[in-house]
């Protein structure tokens, strides 16, 4: 099983398996037709209060990932829809929409699934 992260910007290809959203907001300028989901799956992204606070300051990044897995704990009905989704698909691309590719949930919610 292979779990990867990409910006939802970055064309779908096949080797992606299942295709899921962790953004709360739908990104800009991408049709759903175009975004070729499998799932959006909102209440795994960061609090609004988190994200802004956050607002994808690198030096930020130790707290947020610190606050964003304690808020992940509470949201354990999201956290094992993509652990199922992940034991189901060979491979599964966990997509979303900032432009930062090192501090981004994405990153946060793979090393939390990849265990």
């Amino acid at each position: 099983m292979g779990i990867y992260i990409k910006r939802i910007y970055e064309l779908p290809v096949r080797e992606d398996g299942a295709r899921v959203l962790v953004d709360r907001l739908w990104p800009r300028g991408v049709s759903k037709k175009k975004a070729k989901l499998d799932l959006w799956l909102k209440d795994i992204a960061p609090s609004t209060e988190l994200r802004k606070w956050f607002g994808h300051d690198p030096d930020k990044w130790p707290e947020f990932k610190k606050r964003y897995r304690a808020e992940l704990k509470e949201h354990t009905e999201a956290v094992a829809e993509l652990k199922a989704i992940a034991k189901k698909y060979k491979n599964v691309t966990l997509l979303y929409g900032a432009r930062d590719e090192r501090h981004n949930e994405a990153i946060v919610i793979k090393e939390l699934i990849a265990r």
